[in-house]
């Protein structure tokens, strides 16, 4: 009996096809479909071994839905909607979307209409993908994983590297809060990469032990690909991985400059927020990874060495990314009782950047959720300080402009401090 070498299931022709589909990276997808049959479909699809490590979410209702459930929820990676018959309806849908989508959102349309009038409507209105019926599981991996593949599509990933402007001011602890609000509040995809291989503290403030981690890639760099990167990822959570440093120091940590290029590359390719939690020291693979960062967050403190070398950060980094964003600043541990603190004001001034968020000194919190390796949002999810976390995240995200350093919640303290002297 002939082999059909159309078909999917015993063909030879689709075989080699499907092989080169790329897998698709670690991002949030959710379908909204109006029939059982592109239904059926997702379904098939979330099952594929190239859709493993996406998070997908179907629900009924069409476009519609899709509208009704993000009027005030965040916006994953990819929507996928399947169109209603009615071509001006569906525009109108679109077009109310758009007003709710992030920035970095990417939608498939899934219709049975093959019209190149509606396919260019569709383009112009910044759809990324239409798929006409019929079509086939394979199809509509393949239609995902090209959003991120294909030649010319830009990486997943955003890299955002948190640097302390001084030892032990706070730079990691907040790294990792920022990278579980995002992971957490927002359902999006993190990693985060402990860069302070001698003393890293991420699989402490997780409660985690990984037997390897980033040290196993980064001295073995004929070995990189994005297989030994999935394999060494610890999970703290459903969408949080942690490349944890060994914090051992049985071994030197002298790398050279682009050490660390193809690590961040890979994770760039698969997660849709990289967190970079930076060392404290300078040297040219750390000035790299911040030049090369999308976003630069420095922390500081309220005194005068942070002063000085938050300023020269500053300008350094100013100088090496002059199309970029400003590197943006965050005072942590403001308003300690008792202890002479440079002005809010007068830091402002002399840095010339308006800090992100001010968070005060809470010893009592901070020590909790590091002692039972917890962040703070679990140690209570309604205090101050984790409300601004989850502005952070939001605002490394590109989902929502910061509110100004958070003065509304910080009013009592920023009155006492503005009245400091430096």
């Amino acid at each position: 009996m002939p082999i059909d070498t159309n078909s999917e299931a015993g063909g030879t022709r689709d075989a080699p096809v499907m092989q080169q589909i790329p897998p698709v990276p670690r991002v949030s997808i959710q379908a909204f479909c109006e029939t059982q049959e592109i239904a059926g479909i997702v379904q098939s699809a979330m099952n594929d071994r190239r859709m493993s490590k996406a998070h997908v979410k179907m629900h009924m209702g069409g476009a519609p839905a899709a509208v009704e459930a993000f009027r005030s929820a965040p916006t994953p990676n990819v929507i996928v909607i399947e169109a209603t018959p009615d071509r001006e309806a569906l525009a109108g849908y679109l077009d109310i979307l758009s007003e709710s989508c992030d920035a970095g959102t990417k939608v498939i349309v899934c219709g049975k209409v093959n019209d190149i009038l509606l396919y260019r409507e569709l383009m112009q209105r910044g759809i990324s993908e239409y798929l006409v019926a019929p079509f086939g599981v394979i199809d509509f991996v393949r239609a995902v994983s090209n959003l991120y593949s294909a030649p010319g599509a830009q990486p997943v990933g955003r890299i955002v590297a948190v640097i302390g402007a001084k030892g032990g001011v706070g730079s990691s602890t907040i790294a990792h809060n920022i990278a579980w609000s995002i992971a957490s509040g927002l359902d999006m995809s993190t990693i985060i990469a402990d860069l302070d291989l001698g003393f890293g503290t991420a699989g402490l403030d997780f409660n985690q032990d990984p037997p390897q981690g980033i040290a196993e890639a980064v001295f073995a760099p004929d070995r990189i690909d994005a297989n030994l990167i999935d394999r060494l990822l610890s999970k703290c959570s459903d969408n949080l991985g942690l490349l944890a440093a060994p914090a051992t120091l049985d071994r030197l940590y002298d790398f050279s400059e682009n050490a660390f290029d193809t690590i961040v590359d890979i994770l760039r390719a698969s997660a849709p927020c990289i967190i970079l939690d930076m060392p404290h020291v300078w040297n040219g693979w750390t000035r790299r990874m911040l030049v090369g960062a999308d976003e630069v967050i420095i922390v500081a403190g309220p005194d005068l060495a942070n002063l000085r070398n938050t300023k020269n950060i500053m300008d350094s980094l100013r100088a090496a990314r002059p199309n970029d964003h400003r590197p943006k600043l965050i005072l942590n541990g403001v308003g300690l009782v008792k202890r002479p603190e440079i002005a809010i004001a007068d830091f402002t001034k002399t840095v010339e950047t308006e800090p992100v968020a001010i968070i005060p000194h809470e010893a009592k919190l901070f020590g909790a959720a590091a002692n039972n390796g917890q962040m703070i949002a679990e140690i209570d999810a309604s205090h101050k300080v984790a409300e601004i976390f989850h502005d952070l995240a939001r605002l490394m995200t590109g989902r929502s402009e910061a509110r100004r350093a958070r003065r509304g919640l910080l009013d009592p303290l920023m009155s006492r401090l503005g009245r400091k002297k430096a």
